[in-house]
């Protein structure tokens, strides 16, 4: 048996304290009793037990022979802001023949301590407020902290700030002219400051797409490098072709109160290696990575795969969040500050460990900030500045929508029955060909992920070029009447299979050649091209016209001679069209555009080309078992379920699941094991073991009593294993269906024979015909659903009296949000207010429950749209007024539990005891105090509220 972790037996605060000498340990100091103290024995030492005016402390902390610190240990689950009184009555009660350092007669530094969670407070910042550390500083910190205070007070202004944060409120103001910066710019840096002294830890500064976020960024840098002390700063990139741009844009910047450049004065680098040493790179002020490279670093990889790099820190998330353990070598004190670029990606859960490993000030730039973003940053969004107000600045060029419509893009198509037709692998791209059986019919939504169809590109791509002079009708134009120079044109394609056919196509109905259209993602390097080289192409040099991209330019990437953004993709994310719109926004010098596009004069705006309707919506197998690879997967199927127990058409079976396996997207496995009751590695694994004759043969000998059973005793029993192995599919025509459906999505039908027809290419109509239209099908959808979807019949039904529950909600927000419609509840709402904004109530964060409102309106069983928690809210009051007509009295503090149960019930439908120990009721009080409050009423009454607050 293992042996026993010895910590298992310690009492808790014993147990601590362990923990927090391993900690100690860690980050360079000495451990020691008081009794055998010898504090001239290292730079640091943490001495247990010191006795003082005041008791015992823990621990005392020494530097270079004097105290300056205490620790107070407890328990883990002791909350401990509640504990900084005691650790300051240690501090200020050091005996005298002591030797120590003291500001205002007390040890200026006092940690809290768990093991597991520890909090910090700095007697040397203008705001001794404590905060969260990851772990304790090394002693060389507070060494120079304490000398630099010292030498300060002694010298005056010609030692540096002891830490940031003093070193903040000693930052001069801002220039009011600040002439290289735009107003928007200064205005951020100004409240972005206020922020910092006023100590708060998180900032939030949204700013439009090209209104100068990173040039912003610079400038904060330099100030609190030069003004406040900061000794190094990290700028974190969502992907390393961003970093490659910060970087560029740190050296090109001319510093306010110098003629040097940024980089004249102060070292940047960006890091490049999963190994580093803080104490070498001491003269580097300004660090940039990416963070999943500082994972790594925390980490110490050596193998680190420099490819991720090129992938964005969003797409290269675990499934998981990151736990992030102490590396002496990247002490939590490594920087001061840390600026998250775009950080609506990069600080998604999975990641924050790695950045709340720093006790560093936390600065995100977004120009789309989400909800949890906000929620990160604890709602100090220091800077809001839209696209409207960046265009009324001139940061920004505004912009017009172009909408192409094609019959195969509005309705699909088909693959007629006997066309002999092209198969491709969306991953390999390895062509077969196959005679359809049967018509094969496509809708919209699976066009270029199930079927590919080339004329539906070709017709885009036609008419996107017959268009252009439309478009941009100041601009050259050849013999044909066709532009002599095609603006910049980024296209924004599905996946990298789709780029690749939309370059060929590109290509040849532009008459392009390999440099003229070219495909940028980060499969772009495949070819030896890397993307970075081909992106610098597109944007400074003139042959490089069309650039076809999924998502690598869709964030952050600086292009600012882009005129045409084309859409061929859906895109489900508000935040990320926002982004991809971005990319034509910036502004550009006339000079600048002219030298890649010769007949632009200037550019005042740019063109949005809807080719898919986004503007309208508001590996290896691991067996050899592929026997019959000329069989159709569905045909497969179709004979297991007629009962097929033939050996080659299960090990088919099994071959295509495995690779299936290797492919299938988390959302598709969770749905496919819902209907199986298995999961389809356990279910792959099954039926390999009843076609394994070793397995065979050693059931049929258990089960004969014999090692040596007849060929008829294995045949028999092999028989029998292959059925138990395939019942989950033969016995469930569900689950066949649904395995068939999620293959073909990984596979994609060339549909050479339909030949595609524009059905219009025009600029967008009204917001009010689109919203609708949209109103209209949502109607429709309930009409076609309503025996369907649980949510639809009940609210279908009147009156309508309850019995709708949350997740009824979340199935049909799951209906509403798939192919085609892909609406939101928020999509849906600003419909409706765009068509009559006068019978739509409610502002604010559309959630679920809005779906209640949403349809009952579409039904007209009402006659104002009004958000659910609205709802809630005046039904709540009228049922107040009416206990107290009936006699029956709540007190102040039964109110306020009922306002928390009133909000549970508008975001959830409905409220039940256990509800009442989760947040936020666990943070007044739980269950116990509910049962306190209401004693044996509180089931009838919750049963009562939501019936009468949810109906």
């Amino acid at each position: 048996m293992p042996e026993a972790d010895s910590s298992e037996y310690l009492a808790p605060e014993a147990r601590a304290r362990m923990e927090i000498d391993e900690q100690l340990a860690a980050c360079g100091w000495v451990v020691q009793d008081y009794k055998h103290a010898a504090v001239a024995a290292a730079p640091g030492v943490a001495v247990r037990e010191v006795p003082t005016d005041a008791g015992s402390a823990d621990y005392v902390l020494f530097v270079d022979r004097q105290a300056v610190g205490v620790i107070e240990a407890k328990k883990a689950g002791t909350t401990l802001t509640g504990v900084e009184p005691q650790t300051r009555k240690y501090q200020v009660s050091s005996p005298d023949w002591l030797p120590s350092f003291t500001v205002d007669g007390a040890l200026p530094f006092g940690y809290e301590s768990t093991g597991s969670e520890t909090r910090f407070t700095c007697g040397l910042d203008p705001i001794a407020a404590s905060r969260r550390v990851f772990t304790f500083h090394r002693p060389e910190t507070l060494s120079r902290w304490v000398t630099t205070y010292s030498q300060r007070h002694e010298l005056g202004t010609l030692v540096d700030y002891p830490t940031l944060r003093y070193g903040i409120q000693h930052l001069p103001e801002l220039e009011p002219e600040a002439p290289v910066l735009w107003p928007a710019q200064a205005e951020a840096i100004r409240k972005l400051e206020q922020s910092l002294r006023e100590n708060r830890p998180r900032a939030l500064i949204q700013m439009a797409t090209g209104a100068g976020k990173t040039f912003t960024a610079a400038n904060v840098c330099y100030r609190l490098l030069r003004h406040a002390g900061a000794r190094r700063i990290l700028f974190l990139v969502d992907r390393a072709n961003l970093g490659r741009q910060a970087v560029r844009e740190f050296e090109g910047f001319t510093v306010p109160d110098d003629p040097r450049k940024f980089t004249e004065l102060y070292n940047v680098r960006r890091l490049a290696s999963s190994r580093l040493d803080m104490a070498d790179e001491a003269a580097t002020k300004v660090h940039v990575s990416t963070i999943q490279r500082l994972y790594s670093i925390l980490r110490g990889d050596d193998d680190y795969d420099e490819s991720l790099d090129e992938q964005t820190g969003f797409d290269m998330a675990p499934a998981q969040p990151v736990a992030v353990s102490y590396n002496p070598i990247v002490p939590i004190e490594s920087y001061d500050l840390i600026i998250i670029d775009e950080c609506h990606r990069s600080i998604y859960g999975v990641w924050r460990q790695v950045l709340e490993y720093f006790d560093a000030f936390l600065v995100g730039l977004t120009a789309t900030p989400g909800i949890q973003t906000v929620a990160f940053f604890e709602r100090n969004m220091v800077m809001e500045y839209g696209h409207e107000q960046a265009v009324a600045d001139r940061v920004n060029v505004d912009f017009d929508v172009f909408r192409i419509r094609t019959e195969i893009t509005e309705s699909g198509g088909t693959v007629p029955a006997d066309f002999v037709t092209e198969f491709r692998d969306r991953e390999t791209r390895q062509l077969r060909f196959e005679k359809v059986d049967t018509d094969i019919d496509y809708n919209a939504a699976e066009l270029d992920r199930k079927v590919v169809a080339p004329d539906q590109i070709r017709t885009v791509a036609k008419t996107l070029r017959a268009s252009l002079p439309k478009i941009f009708k100041d601009r050259e134009r050849d013999a044909d009447g066709m532009l002599k120079h095609i603006p910049k044109t980024l296209i924004f394609a599905k996946d990298d299979s789709h780029a690749d056919d939309i370059v060929q196509v590109v290509r040849q109905e532009f008459g392009l050649g390999n440099d003229g259209a070219v495909k940028i993602t980060y499969k772009s390097g495949d070819s030896g091209n890397k993307p970075e080289q081909l992106l610098q192409q597109f944007r400074t040099n003139y042959p490089t016209r069309i650039a076809v991209t999924v998502d690598m330019i869709a964030t952050g990437t600086d292009v600012k001679p882009i005129e045409c953004v084309v859409f061929m993709r859906m895109v489900r994310s508000r935040n990320f069209f926002e982004q991809m719109k971005g990319r034509g926004v910036r502004v550009i010098d006339e000079n600048d555009l002219r030298a890649v596009t010769p007949d632009a004069r200037v550019k005042d705006r740019f063109v949005i080309v809807d080719a898919v309707g986004v503007t309208d919506a508001g590996l290896h197998d691991t067996v050899p078992l592929e026997r019959n690879p000329s069989v159709g997967f569905d045909k497969l199927m179709n004979q297991v379920g007629l009962g097929s127990t033939d050996a080659d058409v299960v090990s088919s079976v099994a071959s295509r699941l495995a690779r299936l396996n290797r492919r299938i997207t988390a959302e598709d496995r969770v749905e496919v094991e819902n209907v199986a009751g298995i999961g389809l590695g356990d279910l792959v694994r099954q039926i390999t073991d009843a076609l394994n004759p070793d397995y065979q043969h050693a059931a049929a000998a258990a089960e004969a009593g014999t090692e040596d059973p007849t060929p008829e005793q294995v045949a028999a029993t092999a028989k029998r294993l292959i059925v138990e192995a395939v019942q989950p599919i033969a016995g469930n025509a569900a689950l066949r269906q649904k395995l068939i459906d999620v293959r073909r999505s990984y596979e994609q039908v060339m549909d050479t024979a339909t030949k595609d027809k524009v059905i219009s290419g025009e600029f967008s109509r009204e917001a009010a015909d689109r919203a609708r239209e949209q109103t209209q099908s949502f109607r429709k959808f309930i009409e076609d659903n309503k025996d369907e979807i649980t949510a639809l019949q009940v609210l279908y039904s009147q009156p309508y009296g309850g019995g709708l529950t949350y997740a009824d909600i979340k199935e049909l927000a799951q209906a509403i949000g798939k192919p085609p419609h892909r609406w939101t509840p928020e999509a849906l709402w600003q419909a409706y207010e765009t068509l009559d904004a006068s019978k739509v109530r409610g502002s604010g964060h559309r959630i679920s429950t809005d779906l209640v409102s949403l349809v009952r309106h579409a039904l007209g069983q009402t006659d104002e749209l009004v958000a659910f928690p609205d709802l809630v809210d005046e039904r709540f009051e009228v049922w107040l007024d009416q206990q107290l007509t009936l006699g029956r009295n709540f007190t102040e503090d039964q109110i306020a539990y009922l306002r928390l149960i009133k909000e549970r019930i508008a975001g959830s439908l409905a409220v039940a005891p256990a509800d009442l120990q989760d947040p936020p009721f666990s943070t007044h009080g739980g269950l116990g105090k509910a049962r306190q409050l209401f004693g044996n009423d509180l089931h009838p009454l919750l049963e009562e509220l939501t019936l009468a607050l949810a109906a």
